[in-house]
């Protein structure tokens, strides 16, 4: 199924990946409370558990594609599931709420590249107009004096820059996938997959599987809100959304999240962390509006869908 040329969801990706910007609400308490491996897991069953249902067809769906399919889907489910979650739940338990959620959504540097390389999607020069100023406000936003980056900040980073390196190869497989197959059954598939490297994880770390009951409100708002109700959303949009566009749309994800960091969480932001919310914001806005309004896109899609790899 080719990309529909004349549609354009990138609104409906920017709406799913704030609903991601939520995610303190529910991750920071838990990561406090728990090892990131047991919140990843349980994560992982409880959406699996409630997309049951839709599994027999989702696998039937991706039995009936090539090999270059499922190896693109099983590398969504294992790394950017799984694997990515872990670091990113990680970062919130040796680091503040915002930092986290700002610094992985410097993944439009990985997606541009990868999407290039995998989609043959060509930018034009209109999207480094989005692009730099939408990175120069990820970076103004991370940090409280973006010239002067402390020790104690430099794990935190590191583990949100795995999660977006993942997770920037994660949207640009999934675009891969959802093209071929619909937006639920790569929404099923990504989780059914997650699951075992999730326990894998789990096992290997040592954590826990018991986690308490005074944890799972938690664990199941945590899933269904920027977990499974965004993500399906967020393959909606990407089936007919370029990747390289896409992932610059997620930035909605860091607006929503300094929002939630400092007016729920008590985070505090210094002028330029404002700058680069203000910058966030209005690139993100403004990429929507020139999608919807402009004959000439920021991403040139090559003339028929490609294959995986050149």
């Amino acid at each position: 199924m080719a990309l529909e040329r004349g549609a354009d969801r990138t609104w409906l990706v920017a709406l799913a990946t704030a609903m991601w910007g939520t995610d303190a609400l529910w991750r920071q308490p838990l990561a406090t409370a728990l090892p990131s491996a047991s919140v990843v897991f349980w994560e992982h069953v409880i959406i699996v558990l409630l997309l049951a249902p839709l599994l027999p067809r989702a696998w039937r769906a991706l039995l009936a594609c090539g090999p270059r399919e499922r190896i693109a889907m099983i590398a969504v489910g294992v790394g950017s599931s799984a694997l990515a979650t872990a670091l990113f739940t990680t970062a919130f338990q040796v680091g503040d709420p915002v930092t986290p959620l700002v610094l992985q959504k410097l993944q439009p540097i990985f997606a541009a590249v990868a999407s290039f390389a995998l989609l043959r999607e060509r930018l034009t020069a209109r999207y480094f107009l989005f692009a730099v100023p939408s990175l120069v406000g990820a970076w103004l936003l991370a940090f409280e004096n973006p010239l002067h980056i402390e020790v104690s900040q430099v794990l935190p980073a590191l583990l949100a820059l795995g999660a977006a390196a993942l997770w920037a190869a994660g949207t640009v497989l999934g675009r891969y996938v959802s093209s071929r197959i619909p937006a639920r059954d790569v929404t099923a598939l990504r989780f059914s997959i997650g699951l075992p490297a999730a326990a894998v994880v789990l096992l290997l770390s040592g954590s826990p599987v018991a986690v308490g009951w005074d944890n799972a409100f938690g664990l199941v708002l945590l899933a269904l809100i920027p977990g499974l109700i965004a993500l399906g959303l967020y393959y909606v949009g990407l089936s007919t959304t370029p990747a390289a566009r896409a992932t610059l749309a997620e930035l909605a994800f860091p607006a929503t999240a300094a929002i939630i960091g400092v007016f729920v969480l008590g985070a505090e932001l210094s002028a330029t962390q404002w700058i680069g919310f203000v910058l966030v914001v209005a690139m993100v806005a403004g990429l929507g509006w020139h999608e919807r309004v402009s004959r000439v896109k920021v991403v040139e899609l090559p003339e028929s869908e490609p294959s995986p790899t050149r």
